[in-house]
């Protein structure tokens, strides 16, 4: 791995103009590896409609770093959810356009959320591998921007690798280019997300299937505290 001070051309390693300039670069290639890639993990079909049917029918749902696939948003909708994908890259939400003509795909950055984005508050956001792309320092802001996002009692799920990797690397998924990579252990993801504000309800592992990147997968899933009724009363006009 190369340290993110050693590369000196382009833009900022990890920079939202990084993040930009690496999507665009493999998005193609990437849709042709992931278009159908949620078919082989029963585990995360799983947790992807245990999510939804703790939301309920209509929740509007945010998919962050949704990429050119739009497959997380797609199976979301599926079990009746309002969902978003959002993505940096321009070439990302193009495709997912395309291959997701029924659902909604916006250009935003995930790092700076807040309650009067895309339409105001959302009742969840899913993260299923975009915190990859940014420095680990990043993390907390990133978190704070998501709980920024969502309405009291709003809930969260992040998917991400485990490891301590943290800076730029040839593209694991072979595209031939450099990106930045980071990875998390639990404890980062449960403090970032406490920090944020968020209440932690699971936070578990899986090893990585035959056909995935051999390293194990983390999975935390968080909630806002509910609004008190002294709070609604306090923002009532």
């Amino acid at each position: 791995m190369i340290r993110a001070s050693e590369r000196t051309t382009g833009p900022e390693p990890g920079s939202a103009a990084d993040v930009v300039r690496s999507w665009d670069a493999r998005a193609d290639h990437y849709l042709e590896l992931f278009r159908d890639e949620l078919e082989g993990k029963p585990h995360d079909l799983a947790l992807l409609a245990d999510f939804a049917r703790r939301l309920g029918q209509g929740a509007r749902v945010l998919d962050v770093g949704c990429g050119p696939c739009g497959h997380v948003a797609a199976a979301l909708a599926a079990h009746g959810l309002d969902v978003t994908g959002l993505d940096l890259s321009p070439r990302c939400i193009e495709l997912a356009r395309l291959v997701q003509p029924g659902l909604r795909f916006e250009i935003g950055d995930q790092r700076t959320l807040g309650p009067d984005r895309l339409g105001g508050s959302f009742d969840g956001i899913v993260s299923n591998y975009s915190l990859h792309d940014q420095p680990k320092s990043l993390l907390p802001g990133t978190f704070a921007a998501w709980a920024a996002a969502l309405r009291p009692g709003g809930r969260l799920l992040v998917v991400a690798k485990e490891g301590t990797d943290d800076g730029v690397a040839a593209d694991p998924l072979g595209s031939g280019i450099e990106v930045y990579w980071a990875e998390f252990t639990a404890a980062e993801l449960a403090g970032a997300a406490e920090a944020a504000g968020f209440a932690v309800e699971r936070l578990a592992d899986r090893a990585p299937y035959e056909q995935e990147i051999a390293s194990q997968r983390l999975y935390l899933e968080a909630s806002l505290p509910r609004e008190s009724g002294l709070d609604a009363e306090r923002r009532a006009p």
